[in-house]
């Protein structure tokens, strides 16, 4: 089995490349490739990465190369893990829409459609390659913002799966709570990627007993702490939204939160100029601490898991990912990409029914969609008037001052990304 991780000489990498040597039962890795365009960081992570694969008795091997077909070639997946224009272009992200009185984030609001703006037609051009490698394999998509990314991969015709690690880490969190392995954790999962509420937790399974409301009365507090939203919107939701509905339902106290402190770009960027030197250290052979710090935390669970489904040899039967609606959420177009639980098998994931959606969510759900179809026309033709109809449409913005300043700085910032600007 090859696998090809485009991005390979990110900082994440060695949490992933720690899960393909723990989990190598799952998931047989013959051949692992890192794909990346900066020499200098790619040789420091497969360096490390090989030390990881010794110490824990992995047989594979690990590869790096900048030559993106030679990477993908004969490869059965290929994971995307790629951010167009580095932390510089997430640091612009996150403080530029403030200046508008606007969230400033990486994956919503005004800093995601750049992202979006960014990264759509990379990630596109990477995946016709792949095709033309090998028109069967399956493409990973842990780049954000994974939904409208992995919308147009589908929308190209590609076989394609969107990732992310919400759900997982709810999942973690929730079994470490009730005393269970997580194994045990079954989530009612619904919404868009970085929009999404557990409506349910059941125990062993789909069909399993419901314990979200015992979970909310007997651990709310840590629950709300952790998400750092009030206790009493948690009872009066009886859901757990994900920590990313922060940015929507205390959306002033946030903005006014981000103007007080140093950006997370800057935080992430500090920190990655600390992990690569450590993983410039010949002596060190497991992934260093200060990397749970870096986010992402289970990315590299999530990801075996699903590629172990998605070729046949494993994995969980159902699974949180992001694929096409096809009715699963009655209120969304059935070309819609939604985030919900799914079997996985070699032919791809096949959502599981979902009860009734309460208005509350839904018509916040919907609201986003049609901001992701604008967005994704905008990524793909381009042109002012089509990044503002998007801006305008976001339930974060929605107001047209803001939605015209907001345009002129989101252009500004990107134009050297942006080949229609």
């Amino acid at each position: 089995m090859k696998l090809t991780v485009v991005g390979g000489g990110s900082t994440y990498t060695p949490e992933l490349i720690d899960g393909f040597a723990r989990l190598r039962d799952t998931l047989p890795v013959e051949e692992l490739v890192l794909v990346d365009p900066a020499a200098d960081r790619l040789a420091l992570v497969g360096g490390l990465a090989r030390r990881i694969f010794a110490r824990q008795g992995h047989p594979g091997r690990v590869v790096t190369t900048s030559d993106l077909d030679a990477g993908v070639e004969g490869a059965d997946a290929v994971l995307l893990q790629l951010r167009v224009g580095g932390q510089a272009a997430r640091q612009q992200d996150e403080t530029w829409p403030l200046e508008c009185g606007c969230v400033g984030q990486e994956t919503t609001g005004a800093g995601g459609l750049a992202k979006a703006l960014r990264t759509v037609p990379v990630v596109l051009d990477i995946a016709e390659r792949v095709r033309r490698a090998n028109p069967e394999a399956w493409i990973i998509d842990f780049t954000n913002p994974v939904g409208i990314v992995t919308r147009a991969l589908l929308q190209a015709g590609h076989k394609a799966v969107g990732l992310c690690n919400v759900a997982i880490g709810f999942q973690r969190k929730f079994a470490a709570l009730l005393d269970v392995t997580p194994a045990d954790v079954h989530l009612d999962h619904i919404g868009l990627n970085h929009l999404t509420w557990e409506t349910g937790v059941r125990l062993g399974g789909p069909e399993g007993e419901n314990v979200l409301p015992g979970l909310l009365a007997e651990h709310g507090d840590t629950i709300a702490a952790d998400l750092r939203l009030e206790r009493p919107l948690l009872d009066r939701l009886g859901v757990v939204p994900s920590y990313y509905l922060r940015y929507f339902y205390d959306h002033d106290a946030v903005v006014a939160e981000l103007r007080t402190k140093p950006s997370r770009a800057a935080e992430v960027a500090a920190m990655e100029r600390q992990l690569l030197e450590m993983y410039g250290d010949p002596a060190l052979d497991e992934k260093p601490a200060l990397l749970a710090k870096r986010g992402g935390a289970y990315y590299s669970e999530a990801a075996v898991d699903l590629a172990a489904a998605l070729l046949g040899g494993g994995g969980s039967p159902y699974q949180v990912v992001n694929t096409l609606n096809r009715g699963t959420l009655p209120f969304l177009p059935a070309d819609a990409v939604v985030e919900v639980q799914a079997a996985v098998g070699p032919k791809g994931p096949v959502p599981l029914p979902v009860a009734p959606v309460d208005p509350l969510y839904a018509g916040l759900t919907a609201q986003v969609t049609a901001y992701e179809d604008l967005a994704l026309e905008a990524a793909l033709r381009g042109g002012r008037d089509r990044v503002f109809r998007a801006l305008l449409a976001h339930p974060l913005i929605g107001q047209y001052p803001a939605a015209e300043a907001l345009t002129d700085r989101l252009i500004a910032h990107n134009r050297e990304h942006l080949a229609w600007a």
